[in-house]
């Protein structure tokens, strides 16, 4: 079972996948932000982007956090 995305209807990620990612940076857990589809690191003020589904966990690849 996925976390709905309202807009589409879409689960873009795992509930169970959300439980075993970490932050590569800070090894903290995520929280999934549904309305911009990224991974959310607090620890690390970054947002990772899931792309089709999939997770990208690059620090190259993250938006910072204001």
């Amino acid at each position: 079972m996925g976390l709905k995305d309202e807009r589409s209807g879409e689960a873009p990620i795992d509930t169970k996948l959300l439980e075993l990612l970490v932050c590569p940076l800070t090894k903290g857990s995520l929280r999934w932000d549904a309305e911009n589809s990224e991974l959310i690191s607090k620890s690390a003020k970054l947002a990772y982007p899931v792309r089709d589904g999939i997770p990208i966990m690059l620090p190259s690849e993250a938006r910072p956090l204001d």
